[in-house]
């Protein structure tokens, strides 16, 4: 495996950045309007895809592996899982 990224060295091998994002067969779509900034999807994010950012939530699609645990756990439903080339 050639031109591999360390995110942490572990030993000769290292520990690598993998893009879990091109798993997904859905991807959560946050409604900004109707986001409470509770924190909920932050905090339930099961691989840390989802960080605050100008007091916006927002999904890094990088890591996100579509899983909708943050579109449930959100008490105001302002989160939408659409298929992979859906609606922004």
């Amino acid at each position: 495996m050639e031109n591999r990224q360390h995110i942490a060295p572990i030993g000769d091998e290292g520990l690598y950045i993998l893009d879990t994002g091109s798993w997904r067969n859905f991807r959560p779509v946050i409604d900004q309007e109707k986001c409470s900034k509770c924190g909920l999807c932050f905090t339930f994010c099961p691989v840390n895809s989802i960080s605050r950012v100008d007091n916006e939530y927002q999904i890094s699609m990088s890591y996100c592996k579509g899983c909708g645990i943050c579109a449930n756990e959100c008490p105001r439903k302002a989160i939408d899982m659409v298929p992979e080339g859906g609606k922004e």
